[in-house]
């Protein structure tokens, strides 16, 4: 039994195949998946999805790669949070990659969800790209150890996994860890405690090999878990479990209902 804690479901490519993803998600043991939220506009779609499908929950938040867009407040994450199958806020964070000059606006906007996060008693789910050092600053400047979450789609070295798991956030491995040149990660991925590890897809981007550059799904997520589970010399069922039940625990999600 395997988990995507992390997909974009009501993305265009995605959401128009949505039948048959949800057919192959079965096929191949994926009993649940998390859609993220990247935008408040778009929000209303990612909410229907997990309305809709009881294996399907959502998160509410705003990607720090989007620079024009409506921002978000505290008050209305919280109070977004708080409709049915919310379990998350994010995706949040910081990218320093795509975007240039005075990303004050980023950091402010990542306050602003980290606060949420705490005022509502839900997880973060945070992104962070060329941006580590100021995004472990900003976790602990905003208590982000008292909501916890999970680093998502990892590509850090371990000092910031470390540091991440000194806050009580969880580590998720995407489809990277299973390319022959992420030699680093691969490390990490020996070395995160089980009990604090997470898988996904991050549909519809990184599909895992064998199936490296095509649209990904979420239930290619079976290929991070065999990564994972050579990486550290046991058997895949072992991953399967672990990573399934941390996923459970850190949202509050009942595993029966599917």
């Amino acid at each position: 039994m395997f988990v995507d804690s992390h997909c974009h479901l009501d993305f265009p490519e995605l959401r128009a195949e949505l039948p048959q993803l949800l057919d192959a998600m079965r096929e191949h043991a994926v009993t649940h998946a998390l859609c993220i939220a990247v935008e408040m506009n778009a929000w209303p779609q990612v909410h229907a999805l997990a309305a809709e499908h009881d294996n399907l929950y959502a998160s509410v938040g705003v990607h720090p790669d989007y620079a024009d867009t409506p921002e978000p407040t505290v008050e209305l994450l919280v109070a977004k949070a708080a409709e049915p199958k919310i379990v998350a806020i994010g995706e949040t964070g910081l990218d320093y990659y795509r975007l240039e000059g005075d990303l004050e606006w980023q950091r402010q906007r990542f306050r602003t969800h980290i606060r949420a996060a705490r005022e509502a008693r839900r997880p973060l789910v945070i992104h962070t790209r060329a941006a580590a050092a100021d995004t472990i600053a900003i976790m602990r400047d905003e208590g982000a150890d008292e909501c916890g979450g999970v680093m998502h789609c990892f590509t850090e070295t371990w000092d910031v996994a470390a540091a991440a798991l000194d806050l009580g956030f969880h580590i998720s491995f995407s489809g990277i860890v299973t390319f022959k040149n992420a030699v680093a990660l691969k490390d990490v991925a020996r070395r995160v405690p089980l009990e604090r590890m997470l898988i996904e897809t991050d549909s519809p981007y990184l599909a895992p090999s064998p199936h490296r550059g095509k649209r990904n799904q979420p239930a290619w997520v079976a290929h991070v878990a065999a990564e994972i589970a050579r990486l550290r010399d046991v058997p895949v069922e072992t991953i399967a479990a672990a990573t399934s039940h941390n996923f459970f625990h850190l949202f509050g999600i009942d595993p029966h209902v599917h």
